[in-house]
């Protein structure tokens, strides 16, 4: 994955979510033991305060837990936690921008229900 330099999210939030992403993809696992932020600081090319910032978003969230010594670790439950931040947060915005757009159209809740269906058996 490359950063976005030029994204409006911050550096330290694309790397949370790249790390999010690699557990959703089961490239990182319950107790797996997660990059340092020296070795993310020298995978993307950036500051490790930067990359230190973005595991603590994780460590804070309860994604990751800390063993003193040893590194950061994929905390049980934690791609079922992300999976319920994602519906909660992404989904709700996108259906709220979806909405909005449906009542500037006039399209009607049924019509727009049929083409979310459509949408989803065309995959």
């Amino acid at each position: 994955m490359n950063l976005n330099a030029d994204s409006t999210t911050p550096i330290y939030v694309q790397i949370a979510d790249w790390i999010e992403n690699e557990i959703l993809a089961d490239r990182l696992t319950t107790d797996g033991k997660v990059f340092s932020q020296y070795q993310l600081a020298e995978m993307f090319n950036i500051n490790p305060a930067t990359a230190g910032k973005g595991l603590t978003i994780l460590l804070e969230s309860n994604i990751l837990y800390k063993k003193r010594g040893l590194g950061m670790f994929v905390q049980e439950g934690a791609k079922e936690l992300i999976l319920a931040k994602r519906r909660d947060e992404k989904l709700t915005m996108l259906a709220k921008e979806i909405v909005l757009e449906a009542k500037r159209l006039f399209v009607s809740d049924e019509e727009l229900i049929n083409l979310i269906k459509k949408v989803q058996r065309e995959g």
